[in-house]
């Protein structure tokens, strides 16, 4: 794809970020790769969803602008800090989807073995620590993790993702969205179900057929379900999981493909029933 081609569908992705409401007013940045010294990227101060070609600006890999009219996004060094981890990443995008800004706001880690498809074309995604956006030190809070995963959680912030081309990246923003507001729906209702660890395993030997990469191939340590892979051997910044921890999450047991056990469901409901007529008695007393 030339270089022409590349500025428009940097435009096209900025108008689809923009109609979900995933970067309002000015918000968001996009980049993609041309070589291995020069970057297309979005200005500063104009919105995504009404970009044009002659609008994109280009730039080096320290940030420097080689070419363009408009002032390159302050952002920028954001996404090479990925492009210098990661030969393989053709196109970065960073803006504020809202369910998933929720979490990262909420400094709640995304729980894994609950959706096949996040499993699969995701994986784990961690949180960054907070900086301030613009500088270095915000772009070096994404380094620990950009080998491990596709999409990163920037505290407080919103969401980087990144792929092997633009729509990839693009599909990542959505996908984490989705998920983190089907999650926010499942709390609601009462309760989220997590499948097991065989089912787990079954997913991530088709995300290997299918070649897409995963911490948990390289590390055998690495836990399947619960606690996240990234822990302090990344970084110091290890949030722990407040709304969506398992032990609280769900009433039924972990699904492991068959319906919730009625043994369980028993216990609980003679557990309940016992704590009730308990506290009826000493009210009669």
């Amino acid at each position: 794809m030339n270089e022409y081609k590349l500025k428009e569908q940097i435009c096209e992705i900025g108008r689809r970020i923009y109609a979900k409401g995933f970067a309002a007013a000015n918000d968001g940045n996009i980049t993609v790769r041309l070589n291995e010294r020069e970057f297309l990227c979005t200005p500063t101060m104009v919105s995504k969803g009404f970009l044009k070609p002659e609008d994109i600006c280009k730039v080096d890999i320290e940030g420097k602008q080689l070419a363009g009219t408009r002032k390159r996004t302050s952002e920028v060094l954001l996404h090479l800090a990925i492009y210098k981890q990661r030969p393989d990443v053709m196109a970065c995008v960073h803006c504020h989807p809202p369910h998933a800004t929720a979490f990262a706001v909420a400094h709640e880690p995304i729980p894994k073995c609950v959706l096949p498809e996040v499993e699969v074309f995701l994986g784990e995604v961690p949180i960054a620590v907070y900086e301030t956006p613009g500088g270095q030190k915000f772009a070096d809070t994404v380094v620990p993790f950009a080998k491990d995963c596709n999409t990163i959680l920037l505290a407080n912030h919103g969401t980087l993702t990144f792929g092997p081309d633009l729509e990839k990246a693009y599909w990542n923003t959505e996908i984490i969205d989705a998920y983190c507001r089907i999650l926010i729906l499942a709390k609601q209702l009462g309760r989220v179900n997590y499948f097991d660890e065989q089912k787990t395993r079954e997913l991530l030997e088709l995300k290997k057929r299918l070649g897409y990469d995963d911490v948990r191939f390289r590390d055998e340590s690495c836990p399947i379900c619960g606690d996240s892979s990234f822990d302090e051997s990344y970084t110091d910044f290890v949030p722990q999981p407040h709304a969506f921890r398992r032990d609280s999450c769900s009433i039924a047991p972990s699904l492991n493909g068959q319906a919730g056990s009625g043994g369980d469901m028993e216990e609980l409901v003679r557990t309940i029933t016992d704590q009730v007529m308990a506290a009826l008695g000493s009210a009669c007393v």
